[in-house]
């Protein structure tokens, strides 16, 4: 590990509408770190995502981006290092797919400065890797919900940071993307030090594709831990306020509702 995390945070107190999503909230996010946030609906997913990325303010602690407070950072260069994917896309400009992927550049160029060729290819094999190759030309606002969902992790991918956050980016994928770009995420983690910290609702790809996970309990109530440790029978029930039966699989354990 590098001496200082990529991503912290100390002592982090978050609330939404006198709700408490977190309470004095320590983390310390490494190169290779690849974190599942998992929590039932409305628990403060989104919104513990949005202040670790820094567009809303937090009511106590602080947040540091390689050992530097956020807040120092201008805009433009926290996007050279930290990415974020919303859960919900705004329809942009009617632009072609491969114009929308190429916006994930737009930290990185130079203010009157074209897309270089370089650019263009990483927003090229951004697209394959998504499976949307071939559709370079077409208007991104012609494409189905789950294409244009592949095109959003396309322009992330195609930005490059450091630091991926990720929020529920398996939201209208089939199972066969969901695990070919869950899969391609842990192991950019591993394999380029990249550090990813995704929200999902599935604890069964969590326990897949993250080494540790943040479990939301609500007003506060926070666990954080490795997969190992955090992921059992009690935490999960009393996470989803469901009984969750644990399943042996030949890949491991899984778990259902009970």
């Amino acid at each position: 590990m590098s001496a200082a995390p990529l991503l912290e945070a100390r002592a982090l107190t978050v609330k939404i509408s006198g709700k408490y999503v977190c309470r004095d909230f320590n983390l310390a996010l490494y190169p290779g770190n690849c974190v599942g946030v998992l929590g039932s609906n409305g628990v403060g997913k989104t919104t513990l995502l949005h202040s670790l990325a820094g567009l809303r303010s937090v009511d106590s602690g602080e947040i540091f981006l390689s050992d530097v407070p956020l807040k120092a950072w201008p805009r433009r260069r926290i996007a050279q290092q930290l990415g974020l994917l919303m859960q919900q896309q705004e329809d942009s400009l009617p632009a072609t797919v491969l114009e929308t992927a190429l916006i994930g550049r737009h930290p990185h160029i130079d203010f009157w400065r074209w897309e270089s060729h370089s650019d263009v290819n990483l927003a090229r094999r951004a697209l394959k890797l998504v499976g949307l190759d071939g559709l370079e030309q077409r208007v991104q606002t012609q494409l189905s919900g789950g294409e244009r969902r592949r095109l959003a992790i396309a322009t992330i991918v195609t930005q490059d940071p450091q630091i991926f956050l990720l929020d529920e980016p398996t939201h209208q994928l089939d199972p066969h993307h969901q695990l070919a770009l869950l899969g391609y995420f842990a192991k950019l983690a591993r394999t380029r030090n990249r550090a990813i910290i995704m929200s999902l609702h599935d604890v069964n790809l969590a326990a897949r594709f993250c080494d540790q996970v943040m479990l939301l309990f609500g007003d506060g109530e926070m666990r954080h831990g490795s997969v190992g440790d955090a992921l059992n029978t009690e935490n999960l029930s009393r996470l989803y306020q469901t009984p969750m039966v644990p399943v042996k699989w030949s890949g491991g354990t899984a778990y259902l509702p009970g």
